[in-house]
């Protein structure tokens, strides 16, 4: 278990820190206010000060120094309070996030994730991985397009068992960490950055565009002796000389702009470049244990620079070229040749820091999935880490549980699949939890392979290839019926049973799409191929006689089912996974539950 405190513990203190914040915050505000008002004072006193020193001899221009001197005393103090309300309202905001996990309120809320979602993916979208209500919805408190991408790559695909391991040890030397974790999701600006992590690296490791430093040196040369003209046009009149630099400086500026154009594209990375100094900052004076976090640190020691001040200095950089948007500077850019310099010294830093930005990019994507990782552990308290066998495909789980349904209204089941039983067969009427079963064993599968908790009280399984048809659609663009779908899916999950690791399958409602006779041959038929590549799971049915697989693949295969109850009117679910065939069907009560008469 991750941690002995009840979740109603962690929601209170969540909801002390709530209560702390906000009446900082306030404080803030009300300080905020005084200081605009005493600035207001000062500027009015400034104002009379001027006039009664022209108009008589009352007041000194002297006077001025004093309250000029605290204007710019206090606007210093007024843009710490600023920044300090800002930071202390995304405290807030982070705290109200984690109470609205807690209290199942989070859906629709967190970053869905939709751009990772692939409809051939072996199960994510069958898993609702991605998407409002999601798996990825629910954990990503990652702010960089690293972080981002890198938790959904984790939750895409399983992690060797070593690797998992190091996972789990830093997930539970992070989770206890609330004040580290805060200050990482709250670091830098307000902003959650919407770059991709590819775009921004292949900037970064883009063959050099030019040699900046003659290039700089030409520039800084040229701006100065256009300079230098002006004064001599201003004193002697000599407007030739001016003439003569600006068309050298224009030529320049075109000779360049190309270069210059292709370099300056950092600029729509500027919201990363804004997040990533604080984040990195706070990571470079954290101490870790753990290996995995101690070798995620000293990837940021290397090359002799520290990471947070060399992209704080690209960031001011790239933040300066907002500046040739003005008016001033589109005039006079062709002769000072701003946007020009400033892109000299883009690419002076991306040849010098270009390399070492992945590793530290990867660095922090990687410590913000771990966080995120971290902070579902400490969410869930009473959810444990699975153990790993390398002795045969298997998955057996004691309590097991959907992870996206509130624990206290979830009803746990027990199973166990491995060398004995390889095939779950699961019976039941409508709504009594057959999808919700397979989903959870999904869900599970997935947090185990990615090195978080799982909703189970244990959790035993070996390195397994999660794959499912569960949520098949058809195409009418591709013209794909539902049946095509399906079979198209089940080809993919044929093909990956002929890799090394061994597939765990989910099918719900098999060959739904056909007749009985043909389902009961064709599934039948598909599920013993599979078992016989070591595969092993789950297949749900309305249709009675695929149960009856059962009977022909000794103890490899069991039914299990679900049952109902109508009472007063109303069907009951207990959701308690029991052996057998089930007996009942309600599909007629639910119909006749709305008032269609059949």
């Amino acid at each position: 278990m991750i941690s002995a405190e009840p979740e109603k513990e962690i929601a209170a203190e969540y909801s002390a820190r709530l209560a702390a914040h906000k009446n900082k915050v306030s404080a803030y505000e009300r300080q905020h206010q005084r200081l605009g008002f005493l600035k207001l004072a000062l500027v009015v006193l400034i104002i009379v000060v001027f006039v009664l020193a022209l108009k008589s001899s009352i007041a000194s221009a002297l006077w001025l120094l004093l309250p000029l001197a605290v204007l710019v005393y206090l606007e210093k103090v007024h843009a710490r309070v600023f920044a300090a309300a800002r930071q202390g309202k995304r405290i807030i905001s982070f705290y109200e996030r984690g109470i609205a996990r807690l209290e199942n309120r989070w859906m629709g809320t967190g970053e869905p994730g939709d751009e990772f979602l692939d409809p051939s993916h072996p199960y994510a979208r069958d898993l609702d991985l991605f998407g409002k209500g999601s798996l990825y919805e629910l954990m990503c408190t990652a702010r960089t397009a690293a972080g981002k991408n890198i938790l959904a790559k984790w939750l895409l695909a399983p992690a060797p068992v070593e690797e998992i391991q190091n996972r789990q040890q830093a997930v539970l030397e992070l989770a206890p960490r609330l004040n580290f974790r805060e200050e990482i999701a709250v670091s830098g600006e307000d902003i959650r950055s919407r770059a991709r992590a590819e775009g921004l690296l292949a900037w970064a490791e883009a063959p050099a565009v030019l040699n900046p430093t003659p290039a700089r040196i030409a520039a800084l040369a040229l701006t100065t002796v256009w300079l230098l003209t002006l004064i001599v046009w201003a004193i002697w009149g000599w407007w030739e000389l001016t003439f003569i630099s600006s068309m050298v400086n224009r030529y320049f500026h075109s000779h360049y702009r190309a270069r210059v154009q292709k370099i300056i594209e950092a600029e729509v990375f500027a919201r990363e470049f804004a997040i990533l100094p604080a984040i990195l900052a706070r990571i470079e004076r954290e101490s870790f244990s753990a290996h995995q976090l101690a070798v995620l640190q000293s990837a940021l020691r290397q090359h002799g620079i520290s990471p947070a001040a060399s992209i704080r200095k690209l960031r001011q950089l790239v933040e300066s070229l907002e500046s040739r948007r003005s008016l001033l500077i589109k005039v006079s850019d062709p002769f000072i040749l701003w946007s020009t310099q400033i892109a000299f010294a883009v690419e002076a830093w991306r040849q010098k820091c270009g390399l070492a930005f992945r590793q530290w990019l990867m660095a922090v994507g990687e410590l913000e999935a771990l966080n995120a990782l971290a902070n579902y552990a400490y969410e869930h308290p009473e959810d444990s880490f699975p153990q790993f066998s390398l002795d045969g495909a298997a998955f057996a789980a004691d309590g097991l549980a959907h992870p996206l349904l509130p624990r206290a209204k979830s009803t746990r089941n027990t199973l166990d699949l491995g060398r004995d039983l390889r095939l779950m067969i699961i019976s039941g009427p409508n709504m009594s939890g057959k999808s919700t079963l397979v989903r959870a064993v999904g869900l599970n599968a997935v947090l185990a392979h990615c090195g978080a908790p799982v909703c189970a009280n244990s959790l035993r399984l070996s390195p397994l290839q999660v794959t499912a048809s569960i949520c098949v659609l058809d195409s009418l663009q591709g013209g794909i019926s539902r049946f095509y779908a399906e079979i198209l899916r089940l080809k993919l999950i044929a093909e990956l049973t002929k890799q090394p690791t061994p597939v765990l399958f989910l099918l719900d409602e098999l060959l739904s799409g056909t007749n009985s006779d043909d389902r009961r041959t064709g599934a039948e038929a598909f599920v013993r191929s599979l078992l016989a590549r070591d595969a092993l799971g789950l297949i749900t049915t309305h249709d009675l006689a695929l149960t009856r697989m059962a009977e022909s693949m000794n103890s490899q295969a069991a039914n299990f089912h679900f049952e109902d109850r109508l009472e007063n009117g109303q069907l009951h679910f207990d959701f308690r996974l029991a052996s057998g065939v089930a007996q009942s069907s309600n599909a007629l009560k639910v119909m006749r539950s709305i008032g269609l008469d059949v």
